[in-house]
């Protein structure tokens, strides 16, 4: 998986990471960053294969292309926010089967008010213009 994050500094705006779909890592990476004193939540997304598509039409599996581009450009958005310390999302390509992890997000910020929003709409436009999806 790759996870995206853009920092403040010229670094390229992701990392391959060793341990692919990992919440718990994007927390703690979450929480070495330099502004981490002003995070109040830290709230994360986990979307997973299911078993049914949205008519309720059984699904094996799930093939899943990703526009890396259009999620930096989101990210960017999200983080310019107010209130909004750090985003991070991770999405898995390729065949996937049901049960599998397709997409974390997980956002910091202040308060609750900055942080839900902001969470709710990285997922929706990832969803809606980043991710690609074809079950079968």
């Amino acid at each position: 998986g790759i996870l995206y994050s853009l920092p403040e500094r010229k670094i390229p705006p992701f990392t391959i990471t060793e341990d692919p779909m990992n919440v718990s890592a994007m927390i703690e990476k979450i929480k070495q960053h330099p502004d981490y004193s002003k995070v109040g939540m830290i709230l994360c997304h986990n979307g997973v294969v299911r078993a049914t598509s949205r008519d309720g039409v059984p699904v094996r599996e799930l093939t899943v292309r990703a526009d890396f581009s259009k999620l930096e450009e989101i990210i960017a958005e999200i983080k310019s926010r107010p209130g909004i310390v750090e985003v991070l999302a991770e999405i898995q390509e390729g065949q996937l089967m049901v049960g599998d992890d397709v997409m974390l997000v997980v956002v910091a910020g202040d308060f609750r008010e900055n942080v839900f929003s902001a969470l709710m709409d990285a997922v929706n436009w990832i969803k809606k213009d980043v991710t690609r999806k074809k079950e079968i």
